[in-house]
Order: C-alpha cells, then sequence, then structure tokens
C-alpha cells in the first residue's frame, strides 16, 4: 500500500486550474489574458513572497501560451539567458526569479525586452520583492515598469482550510475538517504543498478505493519524500 501511495503521489503540472487564486482572482485572469495575446503591454511582472506560487503560474501561463497557439519560452531563472537569446522568435518569453539577475544578465534581459516590443512580443517575470526594490539597472526597471504589475496575495491560515474544501469539491471529493487540520499541522503551509498533498490523496484513494481519512493521509506523509 505505501509504494502505491508513493508512486501516486507524482506532482501534477503547473497549471491554472490546480492553482486556487483566493484573492488573485484578478491577477489570474490578467495572467491568462497576457498568455493568449490579448493585453497590449508588452511587459508583465508578478511579484510575491517565497511559496506564494510565482513559479507555478509562470509555468502555467507558458503552457496556455502553447495551448493557444501562442509561441512561448520560459526561463526558470535569468542566467539560462545568453547572447543567442536576445533575438527571439517567440511571442511570449517567461523569466523567473527575475531579482536574481545579475549585472549581465539584466543586461541581456532589457535587450531581450526592445527586441520583444519592437516585435510587438510579450514579456512575463516574477520577482519575490515588488518592482521599486529590485535591485536591477534603473533603465530596466523602468522599462518593466511600463507593462502590467500585479503582486500575489497569500491566503492567510485562517482562509486555507475553506481554499482546500473548495479545491477538493472541484476535483469531485469532499474533505473532513480533520483532515484539513492534520495536513496543515504536518505538511508545508504554502498552497502549492498543499495542493499537492490534495491531488496526491486523491489519487491514492480512488487506487486503493478507501475514503481520504487521517489514516490515509498519515501513510501518504510517510512516503512523501517532501
Amino acid at each position: 500500500m505505501e509504494q502505491l501511495v508513493l508512486e501516486l503521489a507524482a506532482a501534477e503540472s503547473p497549471r491554472f486550474e490546480n492553482f486556487l487564486p483566493g484573492r488573485n482572482a484578478e491577477l489570474v485572469n490578467a495572467l491568462r489574458r497576457f498568455a493568449s495575446g490579448q493585453q497590449n503591454e508588452t511587459g508583465m511582472l508578478v511579484w510575491g513572497a517565497p511559496g506564494s506560487g510565482k513559479s507555478h503560474l509562470l509555468h502555467a501561463a507558458h503552457e496556455l501560451a502553447q495551448e493557444r497557439g501562442v509561441s512561448s519560452r520560459r526561463f526558470a531563472h535569468p542566467s539560462e539567458i545568453q547572447d543567442a537569446d536576445l533575438q527571439p522568435a517567440e511571442q511570449l518569453i517567461v523569466v523567473d526569479r527575475i531579482d536574481e539577475a545579475d549585472a549581465a544578465a539584466a543586461g541581456r534581459i532589457f535587450t531581450l525586452y526592445n527586441a520583444l516590443k519592437e516585435n510587438g512580443a510579450r514579456l512575463l517575470a516574477a520577482s519575490r520583492t515588488p518592482l521599486a526594490a529590485l535591485l536591477l539597472r534603473e533603465d530596466l526597471r523602468t522599462r518593466l515598469g511600463w507593462g502590467l504589475t500585479y503582486e500575489i496575495v497569500v491566503l492567510p491560515d485562517e482562509e486555507k482550510s475553506a481554499a482546500l474544501a473548495a479545491y477538493a469539491q472541484k476535483r469531485g471529493f469532499s474533505l473532513s475538517s480533520e483532515v484539513v487540520d492534520y495536513l496543515l499541522r504536518h505538511r508545508r503551509r504554502d498552497m502549492g504543498s498543499l495542493m499537492a498533498a490534495l491531488a496526491a490523496l486523491d489519487r491514492a484513494s480512488l487506487a486503493t478505493k478507501r475514503p481520504i481519512t487521517v489514516p490515509l493521509l498519515r501513510e501518504w506523509l510517510r512516503t512523501d519524500p517532501d
């Protein structure tokens, strides 16, 4: 049983459908439009605390763009951008952790932004800090400030239970308050980790024909490598 639960615990691909927006519904809608080419702005910056879901949303935007026929390329870190990437053919470039760009990477992003603007393409970036606090060259910060800027608002603990219950209902199963309380006490509390746990529990429940209870959750937690 434990081996089966472990095998079923593989993480789901980050999608808008498995992101709980909470107070971020406006941001998610703006990201969908931006990724689909329905916004006129060249740039969009999403910022928030570690664990707030920035990387999840950027990955989801990249996937949605490709589904909608919008050519897209995603860089998980600014250091991945090379000189050969500065005249992109893609319509959407996604850059995560832009706040970690060193001087050389910031220079390449500046050149990349100008090329995208000239071609009518777009740059989507994420940062742990707001635009005003970004330690980047001023001309790049100015360019980023021309576009859309959104903060990801982290759900407070008192709202996580309701959000998890709503996510479970959307997946077609019920979630008791005992399971939610145990999960919040024994699992990392960022929503990405919590939702991944629920998805794995759902798959384990279907495979073993057992309801999602605290005992099943305990078994999964014993086998989960995180």
